[in-house]
């Protein structure tokens, strides 16, 4: 026979539990705030100064890597097998792709579709479950699809925009007249990086089994990625203006900072912890929802183009695309979470598995 005082305890552990998991959840929400913050700044020094968007990411990775190295050492423990580095650096190249085209979306399309387009990685679950087998709730995962598609397409026509939005009063003034809706064309960079960046992640869970280890393979992916920037770094300073030099760059800016400490290493951590701690995976409507928050603060602090309902109206379109298109895996991200702390993750991962592990 059951005690009834069963029921009280149980309440009193879940009750404890939120209670450890505040601190956490505060530390995630501060993290992606930085983070955020540091798009921003990274978006209006870019547009002021003129800088070379590679020059500048390739001036970003090499101090990044360089903490990384010294934070992991990687060349101490036990040492690393060839079937852990070569993807590993392949992974480099894949991040450094990943760049390149984020840095070229930032500044084509703005920080607020580059921040929501880098959701888009969650794609690869529906085309996983339409190419891969294990069909189960498929139409759900179609349906998330397209809502996830009609998102980007309301943003690529300036639903988040005061200029564009149809929500936005018709009786103010419309700022920047002149200035043409981007389209579907040119937020495809973004969506692009956005995948690459999802896929970069899920290589790098396949790879690594242990968090400890997987520390000390970003490392290594973060200066493989800095290596393979080199050559085109050299010739953009080689074929570009004047203004184009490393000796031009400000590394003491707020922009160049924030960029290495907030954007690549820190997050880095945090996206760590949340996924360890919290079970917070990056795709998921949860994440977006704190990014959505930090968004709407930083749209107001640099009074950009910014229409508040037309962007709520696109970020709920996309969690619900996001809910739908990870329904089957979030039913087992609870059990996945703690065997990813473990490190007792199933090597024989099935492939429709891919956008639970787009957090690293």
């Amino acid at each position: 026979m059951m005690s009834p005082k069963e029921p009280a305890s149980d309440s009193r552990l879940a009750r404890s539990s939120s209670i450890r998991q505040t601190p956490l959840q505060v530390i995630h929400v501060l993290g992606n705030f930085m983070r955020i913050w540091s798009v921003y700044a990274l978006y209006h020094h870019l547009s002021q100064k003129g800088d070379s968007v590679i020059l500048f990411i390739f001036s970003c990775l090499v101090p990044a890597s360089i903490i990384f190295l010294l934070l992991q050492k990687p060349w101490k423990g036990r040492p690393l097998p060839n079937s852990q580095i070569v993807p590993t650096i392949i992974n480099g190249a894949i991040m450094a792709l990943f760049l390149i085209l984020w840095g070229k979306g930032l500044l084509s399309c703005g920080p607020l579709i580059t921040l929501l387009t880098e959701y888009a990685g969650a794609v690869l679950g529906v085309l996983s479950a339409l190419f891969y087998g294990r069909r189960v709730n498929i139409w759900k995962k179609v349906g998330g699809l397209f809502a996830m598609s009609a998102s980007f397409y309301f943003l690529s026509i300036g639903w988040a925009t005061s200029s564009y939005s149809p929500f936005h009063s018709i009786s103010s003034e419309r700022v920047d007249k002149a200035k043409k809706s981007l389209g579907f064309k040119e937020i495809a960079v973004p969506i692009l990086a956005g995948v690459l960046s999802a896929l970069r992640r899920v290589m790098a869970r396949r790879v690594s089994l242990k968090n400890q280890l997987k520390r000390r393979l970003h490392a290594i992916t973060v200066a493989s990625a800095a290596c393979f920037l080199f050559p085109l770094a050299m010739w953009d300073t080689i074929l570009g203006s004047e203004s184009n030099s490393i000796a031009n760059l400000q590394f003491m800016s707020w922009a160049y900072l924030s960029t290495i400490f907030f954007g690549i290493v820190f997050i880095f951590y945090i996206d760590n912890l949340a996924e360890e701690r919290l079970h917070l995976v990056f795709s998921s409507p949860r994440h977006l929802m704190v990014a959505t928050g930090c968004i709407i603060v930083m749209e107001m602090s640099y009074k950009m183009d910014f229409s508040l309902l037309g962007f709520l109206i696109c970020s709920l379109v996309l969690a619900f695309g996001i809910f739908e298109a990870t329904s089957l895996e979030r039913l087992r991200s609870s059990v996945d979470a703690q065997e990813i702390s473990d490190g007792t993750f199933e090597n024989n991962l099935q492939m429709s598995s891919l956008p639970r592990y787009n957090a690293v």
